[in-house]
């Protein structure tokens, strides 16, 4: 049984939430790894329709990745479908929702942006903050936040890190909508119902062709390469002060190098 993440099924619809709340669902090894193995079986599950994805609790949807964890030096890797499982991942042919209920930082929003339709909270938040620890968005927010918004915004949020509300993030075209928080799950699972009373059998070929546009956009390229530039910047001394100084909570102190 998972640890990190529960699971209900309703009917076609599997509701995937991922449970850390005390960490506002940061996510750690352990966790991609349980979610990785949460979509493999929603992919080969042929009951199951649609699949929503939330955070437990009413602060954050995720945290994004568990910076004080990878600080502790325990290592894990994440799976080959990437950050929560799904932000690498092009064989899942079925629709998941993400029902974003307070923040979504970092891996967290990059988890909701490799969703096919997102449904935030009115008081929820979005942000790509990595570049104030260290870090890029390496996981697919580079990527896929310059598609859905223009390239001269994105960049905006990319470089400084900064906040949207769920006014702007849906103003950008990044939500499909915005409802009171106390009603976010159940907007998320009409929406699924919506979906599910569809032919699943044509749903699913539409997935396909849209991740195979994926791949012929080099998408699956370009993540890639993502990985390869993380991979350098994590020997930088500016990486190594980026997160010491978060978990010591003080401001980093930059050397560009």
């Amino acid at each position: 049984m998972p640890e990190f993440v529960t699971t209900e099924v309703r009917g076609p619809i599997l509701i995937v939430t991922m449970n850390r709340p005390e960490v506002y669902n940061a996510v750690h090894p352990p966790m991609h790894m349980e979610m990785d193995a949460i979509w493999n079986d929603f992919r080969d599950n042929n009951d199951l329709w649609v699949a929503v994805l939330t955070g437990a609790g009413d602060k954050a949807f995720s945290a994004g990745n568990d910076l004080k964890y990878s600080a502790s030096g325990k290592g894990g890797k994440i799976p080959d479908s990437g950050f929560a499982g799904l932000a690498k991942r092009f064989d899942l042919d079925k629709p998941v929702i993400a029902a974003v209920n307070g923040f979504a930082m970092g891996g967290g929003f990059e988890a909701a942006l490799a969703c096919d339709i997102i449904i935030g909270a009115d008081n929820s938040t979005y942000a790509l903050p990595e570049v104030k620890v260290g870090f890029f968005a390496a996981t697919g927010g580079v990527q896929r936040l310059s598609r859905f918004m223009s390239r001269t915004k994105a960049n905006e949020l990319l470089f400084t890190g900064r906040h949207m509300d769920a006014t702007e993030a849906l103003g950008h075209g990044i939500l499909n909508a915005v409802v009171p928080q106390a009603e976010l799950m159940d907007a998320a699972m009409k929406m699924a119902q919506d979906i599910a009373s569809q032919s699943p059998s044509s749903v699913r070929a539409t997935k396909r062709v849209l991740n195979d546009l994926a791949r012929a956009e080099g998408l699956d390229d370009s993540l890639a390469y993502s990985y390869e530039v993380l991979s350098g910047l994590m020997k930088t001394e500016d990486h190594r002060e980026g997160v010491t100084a978060f978990v010591e909570k003080r401001k980093p102190k930059w050397v560009n190098r």
